[in-house]
């Protein structure tokens, strides 16, 4: 079958819209638009990374056309769902009447509870005012001063019921006025179950779960792409030396938040591990990680668990486990240069260089057979084994950085002020090409720019500054009859 191709235009895959996804299930990749994310302090940072619960994401479809190409269609967030329908200010204002009786009821029920404890109270009184009366009237002598004292001060007693009874004919007119209120809110009711009635609420569950797994289904379709664009830079952090490195696990999926930050090039085994990106940023809620042996450069990736770095003076990869503090493996990179025989141009020991994307864990080197070009290594994330390599042609001394991308490394040209991405090498066609896709290289000296799959975001340690950058990619879609 042919494979028809749908250009879909420019998508930004921010590290806000995946964990959004993946956290609630609704998508946060959206109807194929260009978003560009800007830069703020850090707390516009976090916000805007790690949406709250409250930011959903409205649906509206997901399917395939006649052609078979995944159409995925999605509008958000909504601040105020269904704000802009008329049936929502009807619900508002019936909320607010429902309210009003609400409230007049319980200060009735108040008011009606204490004044017929008052009435119970002063029925003992009023009965022996009653006799009395009778008493005297049948026979007025037998009414003495003092008695007639003592009948007039019990009738004061009972004035208070005047009051009483006058506020319960006001009452009245309010129960009245309430059965009426009651008789219109129902009618209001009635009338937007009719309107609604068409759409149970089961059945538009039903329809959303359907959805949902049609758009995930599209979802996987965009699952790579093409670097086209590089966001602003988000600057999160200012901390540490010149040099160093700064990660998330890149695993997909993954629940783990943590953030590891590894301060300089030379030597270092003291591993900083934060809770989250929140705790990193005001540099709180840490543990030190003590590394059993140094490392060099700052090539370093965790992925699934484990810290895979480039041991120092050697071409040794170690794969430490975070959580248990082992060292699980640790393989030579046969034929790799290390302690600066090919490192990109900014130096730093950075002769291998460990990264993963959405295919899995690379290594970056280069060998003196291969004459000091960069050579992409698939790397076996169990054994540590390199299972296949490519020769790119490009000098690893004139590249400033490199990272992985859907199975694509992306080369900078330099390391200071106007770098910027100009060479992409594809291993799946075995083939290159230079490109032209300008970023802001805000503090001018890049010593670690690494790509997560997981966020979609590129992490980069700039002069001692650690920033982020959102990527921008066009997707091609297959249609759903292809393999």
């Amino acid at each position: 079958m042919s494979v028809p191709l749908l250009k879909i235009g420019a998508v930004l895959s921010t590290m806000a819209m995946v964990t959004n996804w993946m956290s609630q299930t609704l998508p946060s990749l959206v109807g194929l638009n260009e978003t560009i994310a800007h830069g703020g302090t850090s707390e516009k940072i976090i916000s805007a990374l790690y949406p709250g619960p409250d930011e959903g994401w409205q649906i509206y479809s997901s399917a395939s056309d006649a052609d078979g190409k995944c159409v995925c269609t999605v509008v958000a967030p909504a601040q105020t769902p269904c704000g802009r329908d008329p049936r929502s200010r009807q619900l508002r204002q019936l909320t607010e009447r429902v309210q009003n009786v609400t409230q007049s009821m319980e200060l009735l029920d108040l008011r009606t509870s204490r004044d017929l404890q008052y009435v119970r109270d002063s029925e003992v009184l009023l009965r022996s005012v009653e006799n009395r009366v009778k008493t005297a009237h049948s026979n007025p002598r037998s009414l003495s001063p003092k008695g007639f004292q003592d009948l007039k001060r019990s009738v004061s007693q009972l004035l208070p019921l005047l009051g009483v009874l006058d506020q319960y004919r006001a009452d009245a007119a309010l129960v009245i006025y309430l059965k009426e209120e009651v008789r219109n809110l129902s009618r209001v009711l009635a009338a937007i179950q009719e309107e609604l009635g068409a759409y149970d609420y089961e059945e538009l569950q039903q329809r959303v779960v359907l959805l949902e797994t049609r758009l995930q289904s599209c979802m996987n379709k965009l699952g790579c792409g093409r670097l086209t664009g590089i966001s602003n830079p988000i600057t999160v952090r200012a901390s540490g030396s010149r040099f160093g490195s700064w990660m998330t696990d890149a695993m997909i999926p993954s629940s783990d938040n943590r953030v590891w930050s590894m301060d300089g090039y030379f030597k270092g085994r003291r591993v900083l591990e934060y809770r989250t990106l929140g705790d990193f940023t005001k540099g709180q809620n840490f543990v030190v990680h003590l590394l059993p042996h140094p490392w060099a450069g700052t090539g370093h990736v965790v992925y699934n668990g484990s810290l895979y770095y480039n041991k120092h003076q050697s071409n040794i990869i170690v794969q430490y486990h975070l959580r248990s503090r082992v060292v699980l493996l640790q393989r030579s990179l046969g034929g790799a240069g290390y302690n600066n025989t090919f490192p990109y141009s900014w130096g730093g020991s950075s002769d291998i260089d460990l990264m993963a994307d959405e295919t899995g864990l690379w290594a970056i080197y280069t060998t003196i057979p291969n004459g000091g070009n960069i050579v992409i290594g698939r790397v076996d994330p169990q054994t540590l084994e390199v299972r296949q390599t490519w020769d790119t042609g490009f000098p690893k001394r004139s590249a400033g950085e490199s990272f992985m991308i859907c199975g694509t490394l992306y080369v900078t040209n330099s390391h200071l002020a106007g770098a910027k991405i100009y060479f992409a090498y594809h291993t799946n066609s075995s083939s290159y090409e230079y490109t032209d896709i300008p970023f802001h290289n805000q503090y001018s000296h890049i010593s670690m720019l690494d790509y997560n799959p997981r966020e979609r975001a590129l992490y980069t340690w700039n002069n001692g500054h650690q920033v982020l950058y959102n990527v921008t990619l066009f997707h091609v879609i297959r249609s759903f009859g292809d393999a």
